[in-house]
């Protein structure tokens, strides 16, 4: 009994679109990061960038559950002696809603060079209307 070991030549991919509407963002950047990384396929193998583009729209209207809102803190240093710079999560949403998301996912790739060939599969629109419609992106429905 031989195992099956996909290559970069024979992997099938598909484009898939998300409506972030009244999603919450980590369980929605799980499933996604799922997606990406192509674990949801039978052909997943670890070495080997098996997963399918993925298209969210409306990242204005994703939410957080709690008091994330208020707290949540994107952190990010410059490298110079007090170079932290914090932007709470509220203005994040407003000047960059499609940072939110595409950080959220991220995170969850794994690190190196694979996860960020995977990354590139990502793409994020904050409005209803996205610029791959020659692809004929699938509508997927998450499971919550």
């Amino acid at each position: 009994m031989n195992s099956y070991m996909a290559n970069a030549e024979t992997v099938q991919r598909k484009w898939y679109v998300i409506d972030a509407t009244d999603k919450t963002l980590g369980r929605m950047a799980s499933q996604v990061a799922t997606i990406l990384r192509g674990k949801n396929k039978p052909t997943f193998t670890p070495h080997v960038d098996t997963g399918d583009f993925v298209i969210i729209i409306n990242a204005e209207k994703i939410h957080l559950t709690g008091k994330k809102l208020e707290q949540k803190l994107y952190r990010h240093h410059s490298l110079y002696p007090g170079g932290l710079k914090e932007v709470p999560y509220k203005k994040m949403m407003e000047t960059k809603p499609e940072l939110v998301i595409t950080e959220a996912v991220r995170r969850m790739l794994p690190t190196g060079k694979l996860g960020r060939q995977m990354f590139t599969k990502l793409k994020v629109f904050r409005g209803p209307v996205h610029t791959h419609e020659a692809q004929k992106p699938e509508v997927l429905e998450l499971k919550y």
